[in-house]
């Protein structure tokens, strides 16, 4: 078999493509209230052109031996990517540790599985929740560059066995069957983990197979101008517009953490991917150099610095400026800025020098530049400097770093608190009817996501007996299904308490499926959110219209309670402390009263009616 040369070959509409790959990965974390609910499909579009690139890079023929060849290839990868991550390690870990707190928790794991390419299986193991909100994870983005780094590493050595394979379509065959086979297992695993089908190296290797398949498919193609012809350039550019429409449509999709996005949007945005790398690097194409108009192209080859800043500085960003009440657009807009000027300053000062004259070279380059002019040494002796700083701050956050986060301290006593009421409950003999004037526990059954499951030691306290199914990350659409199974088991008690509007927007009609399950015998209180999402607002003003005039559904104000008390919530202004849960705890009751004065008031009118 033949190696390719070292140079990697400059395909026409890939920067473009890699631009808009990251610009909706920007969109989807730096301000998540947009209609991009899935932007993270700009991973899996970097994810078909990786495959695609570095495969076309591997067939290039050349004279050169094997082993010289895989070296050169692994040593070129190196370049490209070790100098810019071990700038944003360190950088971002001293500067968690001068911020302190919640944003250290797992850094000490988090180094070890970036520095060593194994993040995404690091994270695993941990039992990491990749779309959960309690953990702010500061360097959970270099799950993806795990992933292709496994790739980069492994492919080289398994593409000589592909190659016995006669002819280019077995090839293709095999690599698309690979693919179908990682997609159909991460839709087996979604349904138990999505975070372990979407990390998983096995099912996420579909979107990097399809672009091994499309470079296979494309390998010194003869017919490429029979297609450029039958298709002209009208019709090439429709493939590419096609491919670019269906990512951004994918991008639209909602995220719905089972089969359907993973790999459903998964799929749709690698198949667009396809269209439009096919479409742009098809020979003579107009459709590729239109993609890689200047902004594009600027953007596309500070894709993957841009990529590694923006999550850490991001999670940075949100605990920085936690203690003031900072819109979630502001700290998205301020971490957009610090990204794409860490990203700029990176590429041209460390990236470039390093990819082109090497680790060695450019290390002499750097000793004998004291030698050169006063702004030189004055340049040598700040690197200096900022290097100590780094690879001190770095050990620094990782000895001083906290065994959980506050939101999950809090969490985990709600567990303990649930898990002891249980236990009474099991003990207990059957208690006497409770008197109709007074609310108690015995009457309360509570549904809730992790802001419940946080307030439930306070709960417990005030409504002794109080029944609480509460989890972390959990929707308005799970609390249907549990208050169906309750319902139907018997076991829902007079005054049902709903509070599942953190973690995304409410549906009015599961909220009426939930309110049309209680019925009219029992009263529903309706907890509405508080959080730094963009969804909140709209989450308060649905609840808010839908208790509106509806009989035995009220609303419990938890967002205006607690937005009095910022101070007694977690880090991540979500989750509340000990005292905070006895906010929460109260909230839930002054809502239930309010839901019996209603009834009662109810009751009057109708007696005042018949009566009249």
């Amino acid at each position: 078999m033949t190696f390719p040369s070292s140079r990697i070959p400059r395909y026409a509409g890939l920067d473009g493509l890699r631009a808009i790959a990251v610009a909706l990965v920007l969109i989807y974390h730096l301000f998540p209230g947009t209609p991009l609910r899935s932007g993270f499909v700009g991973v899996d579009v970097f994810f078909v052109v990786s495959g695609f690139l570095i495969t076309s890079l591997l067939l290039r023929p050349t004279r050169l031996g094997v082993r010289r060849r895989l070296v050169d290839f692994w040593r070129r990868r190196a370049r490209r990517l070790l100098p810019a991550l071990i700038v944003v390690l360190t950088v971002c870990s001293t500067a968690a540790w001068a911020i302190g707190g919640d944003v250290l928790v797992g850094i000490a794991r988090q180094l070890l599985g970036a520095f060593t390419f194994s993040y995404n299986w690091a994270a695993i193991a941990a039992g990491s929740d990749y779309f959960a909100t309690t953990a702010p994870e500061l360097f959970r983005n270099v799950w993806s560059l795990a992933v292709e780094e496994q790739f980069y590493l492994l492919w080289p050595l398994l593409l000589p066995l592909v190659l016995l394979l006669p002819g280019r379509w077995p090839r293709v065959a095999v690599a698309m069957g690979a693919a179908a086979g990682s997609a159909w297992w991460m839709s087996v695993l979604a349904a138990e983990d999505a975070t372990r089908a979407y990390f998983g190296t096995d099912s996420h290797a579909f979107g990097l197979l399809a672009g091994i398949a499309l470079a296979f498919a494309t390998e010194r193609m003869p017919d490429a101008a029979w297609m450029r012809t039958r298709l002209g350039q009208g019709g090439v550019a429709l493939l590419g517009m096609i491919g670019l429409g269906t990512i951004v449509f994918a991008a639209l999709l909602p995220d719905t953490q089972d089969a359907a996005s993973f790999p459903g949007t998964l799929l749709l945005a690698s198949a667009g991917s396809l269209m439009t790398i096919a479409a742009g690097v098809m020979p003579g194409s107009r459709f590729g150099r239109m993609l890689d108009v200047a902004p594009l192209r600027w953007l596309g080859d500070r894709s993957y610095g841009v990529y590694l800043w923006h999550w850490p500085v991001l999670v940075l960003a949100t605990a920085a400026v936690a203690a003031w009440e900072v819109p979630g657009w502001a700290v998205g807009a301020l971490a957009l800025l610090v990204t794409l000027v860490s990203a700029s300053a990176s590429y041209r000062w460390i990236e470039q020098p390093v990819r082109r004259l090497g680790f060695r070279r450019s290390l002499r380059a750097v000793r004998a530049r004291p030698r050169s002019t006063p702004a030189g040494r004055f340049a040598m002796l700040s690197g200096l400097v900022g290097c100590v700083i780094a690879i001190g701050g770095t050990t620094a956050a990782v000895a001083s770093a906290p065994a959980m986060t506050a939101s999950e301290q809090s969490i985990r006593d709600g567990q303990q608190a649930l898990r002891e009421a249980e236990a009474r409950r099991a003990e207990q003999t059957p208690a006497p009817a409770p008197s109709p004037v007074q609310i108690t526990g015995e009457q309360v059954t509570a549904v809730g996501d992790s802001v419940m499951l946080a307030s439930a030691p306070a709960l417990y306290e005030r409504l002794p007996g109080i029944v609480v199914d509460a989890e972390v990350s959990r929707s308005i659409w799970a609390g249907a299904e549990i208050v169906d199974r309750l319902a139907v088991s018997g076991e829902l008690r007079d005054h049902v308490v709903v509070a599942l509007g953190t973690n995304g927007p409410v549906d009015r009609s599961v909220l009426k499926h939930i309110a049309d399950t209680v019925g009219h015998d029992r009263d529903l209180i309706l907890v509405n959110a508080y959080a730094p999402r963009e969804w909140i607002a709209g989450v308060n003003r649905d609840l808010d219209a839908f208790a509106r005039g509806r009989a035995g559904v009220v609303v419990a104000d938890w967002s205006g309670a607690i937005s009095k008390h910022p101070d007694l919530l977690a880090g991540d202004r979500i989750h509340p402390g000990s005292a905070g849960g006895e906010i929460f705890a109260a909230v839930v009751q002054r809502g239930m009263d309010d839901a019996r004065k209603e009834r009662s008031t109810r009751a009057a009118l109708l007696s005042w009616k018949l009566w009249e």
